[in-house]
């Protein structure tokens, strides 16, 4: 069942990212996990993958120094060329922000926490 190469978890809390994290190896869609306590450090690795692995990224919105807007500002302006799966996670249940994801093509859903195991069942349903 494994669909990507890498998983990202961007989340600025390592208790969310350490649950999600055995959530997700439960799941069987990727070996690799790997946790950023900020986005900056995402960007970083990301950096550093051949443009042909394929990684989801789920990237919590609120986070100090670099957040999630933030990121996916980042993100379009230095990784044209990648084909990333990016799920917002956000503890936010303002609408505003669910308007505003839309508004990022990359941005191929949005889940308010806690990740369950229905909830990405949902998103990688074939």
């Amino acid at each position: 069942m494994i669909q990507f190469d890498a998983i990202f978890l961007v989340d600025d809390d390592p208790i969310n990212n350490l649950i999600n994290k055995r959530l997700l190896g439960k799941f069987g869609i990727s070996e690799n996990i790997h946790e950023f306590l900020e986005a900056e450090d995402a960007l970083s690795a990301l950096s550093k993958l051949p443009e042909n692995q394929s990684v989801v990224i789920f990237l919590d919105l609120n986070m100090p120094v670099l957040n999630g807007w933030e990121f996916l500002d980042k993100y379009i302006q230095v990784f044209q060329n990648r084909n990333d799966k990016i799920i917002i996670l956000s503890s936010s249940i303002d609408f505003l922000d669910r308007q505003k994801a839309k508004l990022y093509e990359l941005v191929s859903g949005f889940l308010e926490k806690p990740l369950t195991m229905d909830k990405i069942s949902l998103t990688f349903k074939d």
